[in-house]
């Protein structure tokens, strides 16, 4: 008998767990209140890296990750994926040769830049640093185009999607039995909570706490235009990209900025120094800008397991959740349905913050 699983979330995660568990012959239920996209995965940048800031274990993970995206385009060719590389110089001079030493020794693929090597990679750029990093390797996902694409590949295989809201997980004798949308149960073997900012007060509703906070992050949006941008920048007070669309969107960094009292007037300013920033702009008009709450375990790191204590439940929360979408539903699928966890997942069970 093929399990049944419900997987709550329709982002990035919860696209990427339905679709490798129905391809794993598992009966999938997506439950999302806001259809294909989730609520934080419109609002990224949408960056594919193992970059800085990150111990080595989680840097093993990431990079993983990178090698799923490669797999999981064999299988969707569809997918809206670009390894456009990555031009980065967010840091100090001596901190990014830190950087760039401890991952190269790692095995990341960063070459060191000068502001002539910049020059042709990024022509359009009116400010170059002395002292750049470019990683080849790097790139990105358009956020909802890949959601959507997931979700319509599991369905042709046999999901089934729900656009309705959970009220609560069913529970029988500590064992979550599935979920209540609208008053009606719907029943499964086990169910995933892959909802993001709204895990928590669904997991509350099993008497599961979540230690998960959502700082806000602002990014600006222009109208469509031509192409000005190769790949990513990661400048020191900007981080921007240009859409498969030809939208350019920038952040105070990629996990965008914070909107303060005035998300508007926060937006114009980041729009004018983006536009300040590249040749050729004159005609760059600003559309809109979104605020996006990025689901952030308190410790920083991915939330990736079953939830103690009570059956049937297994819950994947995490901030870099376009980078590591392919790993995590791959590993989780294994998980869920033959039991093997993937050793790159020890450090991030929930039990954790149990301590």
């Amino acid at each position: 008998m093929a399990k049944e699983i419900i997987v709550i979330g329709a982002g990035i995660i919860g696209a990427s767990i339905a679709w490798h568990l129905t391809k794993a012959g598992a009966r999938v239920t997506v439950v999302s209140e806001s259809g294909a996209g989730g609520v934080a995965t419109p609002n990224s940048f949408a960056w594919i890296n193992a970059s800085w800031g990150n111990p080595e274990t989680y840097f093993r993970l990431r990079i993983r990750a990178l090698a799923e995206w490669k797999r999981l385009a064999t299988d969707l060719p569809e997918l809206p994926l670009t390894w456009c590389g990555g031009l980065c110089w967010d840091l100090p001079a001596d901190r990014l040769e830190a950087y760039a030493a401890e991952h190269s020794s790692w095995g990341y693929g960063i070459e060191r830049v000068d502001r002539e090597q910049a020059a042709r990679i990024e022509p359009n750029l009116t400010e170059l640093p002395d002292f750049a990093l470019h990683i080849a390797e790097e790139g990105v996902a358009e956020p909802v185009a890949t959601a959507a694409a997931l979700l319509a590949d599991a369905e042709l295989r046999g999901a089934r999607i729900v656009t309705e809201t959970v009220d609560a997980l069913a529970l029988v004798n500590g064992k979550v039995t599935g979920v209540v949308v609208s008053g009606a149960s719907i029943s499964a073997d086990e169910v995933v909570i892959a909802a993001g900012a709204g895990a928590p007060a669904i997991a509350a509703t099993a008497g599961v706490k979540l230690p998960i906070e959502t700082p806000p992050g602002l990014i600006v949006h222009s109208r469509p235009y031509k192409k000005l941008l190769n790949g990513l920048v990661l400048a020191e007070r900007l981080h921007m990209r240009q859409t498969a669309e030809g939208r350019i969107i920038a952040g105070s960094d990629f996990g965008g900025g914070d909107p303060g009292d005035s998300p508007e007037g926060t937006a114009r300013e980041l729009f004018a120094g983006m536009k300040a920033m590249l040749h050729g702009a004159d005609g760059l008009e600003f559309d809109f800008h979104t605020v996006g709450y990025r689901p952030t375990p308190v410790d920083g790191f991915p939330i990736v397991s079953r939830a103690d204590g009570v059956g049937g439940l297994y819950i994947a929360v995490t901030h870099s959740g376009i980078t590591l979408a392919p790993a995590i539903g791959l590993f989780a699928a294994r998980e869920i349905l033959d039991g093997e966890r993937d050793a790159l997942l020890a450090p991030y069970a929930l039990s954790r913050f149990a301590q």
